[in-house]
């Protein structure tokens, strides 16, 4: 009796320590900006209405701009699919806000198939290798680059990652506290299956 107790404390202890640590390494992704020149921009897609980008979308693609006009990539990736009912996908919508603002099309790739980030991360590093591209920096709201960047990393390439600016999911809400949460399921989830 004795043993199973301690065995089920030390089960305890592991796992809250496992979550504890899980927490905290999403956390210190969110706030690290690894900005530097890389091949590419990849930016990961986020809700849009009829082609007109979230709020979500929106401060990752003008953060992606923002660090495309500093030179730190020559190609950007827009990722995203579309739902069931949509005219257009999340790289599509993507990709005509960032040339209404100036970006050349031709130096926007499209990665369209994706309906979660590990099949977008997965279209995105297969694109990148047709296009010999290596060093990615992965723009997206900062609870997301942790797992972002695994996956990216598992598919072969070498990711930094870029907290969007101004995001309406603001740094040490509620709401963000819930998404961190929920990436550490999607961690766990990535890991397992």
């Amino acid at each position: 009796m004795r043993w199973a107790v301690t065995i089920a404390i030390m089960i305890i202890l592991s796992v809250g320590l496992f979550a504890g640590s899980l927490i905290s390494a999403i956390y210190l992704a969110a706030g690290r900006d690894q900005e530097r020149p890389v091949d590419a921009i990849i930016v990961m897609g986020a809700a849009q209405f009829n082609g007109v980008p979230s709020a979500v979308l929106r401060a990752r693609l003008d953060t992606t701009y923002r660090a495309w006009m500093d030179g730190v990539a020559p190609v950007i990736i827009v990722t995203g699919g579309k739902l069931p009912g949509d005219n257009f996908t999340e790289s599509e919508s993507s990709r005509d806000y960032l040339v209404d603002r100036g970006v050349p099309r031709n130096a926007i790739l499209l990665e369209g198939e994706g309906r979660n980030s590990a099949e977008s991360l997965r279209h995105a590093a297969q694109i990148a290798r047709d296009h010999h591209i290596r060093r990615v920096l992965i723009v997206s709201d900062g609870f997301h680059l942790f797992r972002s960047k695994m996956i990216a990393e598992d598919n072969g390439l070498t990711a930094y990652g870029l907290p969007c600016d101004d995001s309406p999911i603001g740094r040490w809400s509620r709401t963000e506290f819930d998404y961190v949460i929920r990436e550490a399921g999607g961690v766990i989830d990535y890991k397992l299956f």
